[in-house]
């Protein structure tokens, strides 16, 4: 009778989980269905129906980017092995060469935005390699897809619909509407949604163009710091080390930690060669990535606004290790 009974249960089982495995499947007819659905839902919403259908022709549906946003790679890296490769010597030379380059225009946009021109270039550098690596997946194609894998729906419905809008206000075409596999577009590899908060048409040709036009980029990416809270008195932070092993305690980003370095002196921290703080009135937190035994920081009020470019701790000291290389110069 129990054999009977389990042998019941696992066929019940199998065919459950295969009914689930099938109806999860995802198809390019489902894909048709469901790009119809966004259609009506644009045009709902008082996008122009000639934008939409000549946007729709376009789509196409890309099982490699949800295969991308499934299978990101889960590599074990020290921050030294990502600072290695993020911010080689080669990059360093590149951004004190472009720094020089476009020091007129980065002077003068950054005067206007508060923000120093070093870390517009390391931003620039991080994201796209100056511009060099842009992502060539079609922007809606890529958001539709993901949205209709279903995971992220919502959030990628949203930027699919900030990408309509981006058509519609005419700052890019249909063909020339690229970006990486999740939809990060241009040499600032903004979201859409992040590109119609922050981007800049600096020159005042009626285009955002964050793709080709160098005003605009570094425009659009001093926008986003300065928006965000930059202070440019101030970096983003130093290397420190522990004199008490027991300041490790109050390390986070979190409010209750951001405290005043007089207080970070008195619990044992120090500059790297092991002299004491600055004595001056700013606020810092304790990071480290990869604990006790690997690279610690105090970082400011301008790393927090980098974390909320991007989240990652690595991203925010490789951009702030990039900009102290170019501020030394190469």
């Amino acid at each position: 009778m129990k054999k009977l009974m389990f042998k019941y249960c696992y066929v019940l089982f199998s065919c459950f989980f295969a009914f689930s495995s099938v109806a999860n499947t995802k198809s390019e007819e489902g894909f048709k269905d469901y790009l119809q659905q966004l259609a009506a839902e644009a045009i709902a919403d008082g996008f122009d129906t000639q934008l939409i259908e000549n946007a729709m022709q376009n789509i196409q549906y890309r099982p490699t980017v949800i295969k991308a946003d499934k299978n990101q790679p889960e590599r074990t890296l020290t921050l030294d092995s990502y600072l290695a490769s993020r911010v080689p010597d080669w990059k360093v030379k590149q951004a004190v060469s472009l720094l020089d380059t476009h020091r007129s225009l980065l002077h003068e946009i950054g005067t206007r935005y508060g923000v120093q021109p070093r870390f517009i270039v390391a931003l620039w550098g991080n994201e796209s390699n100056f511009g060099k690596i842009q992502g060539n997946h079609d922007v809606l194609s890529a958001l539709a897809s993901l949205a209709y894998e279903g995971r992220r729906e919502a959030l990628f419905k949203k930027q699919f619909f900030a990408a309509l809008t981006i058509l519609h206000e005419g700052h890019t075409s249909l063909d020339a509407f690229k970006g990486s596999w999740a939809g990060a577009m241009g040499q600032s590899q903004f979201m859409p949604t992040s590109f119609l908060t922050y981007a800049v048409d600096y020159d005042g040709d009626g285009r955002k163009d964050i793709w080709n036009n160098y005003a605009d980029v570094f425009a659009s990416i001093a926008n986003y710091l300065a928006s965000e809270g930059w202070v440019e008195t101030y970096t983003w932070g130093r290397q420190v080390k522990l004199t008490d092993h027991s300041a490790s305690q109050f390390a986070g980003l979190d409010k209750d930690n951001f405290v005043e370095l007089t207080t970070w002196q008195s619990r044992g921290v120090r500059r790297f060669d092991g002299q004491s703080l600055p004595h001056v009135p700013i606020k810092a937190s304790l990071i480290m990535p990869d604990g006790e035994n690997g690279r610690i920081y105090l970082v400011y009020n301008n790393f927090h606004t980098l974390m909320r470019w991007n989240r990652s701790t690595y991203f925010g000291v490789s951009v702030g290790y990039l900009s102290d290389r170019i501020k030394r110069g190469y």
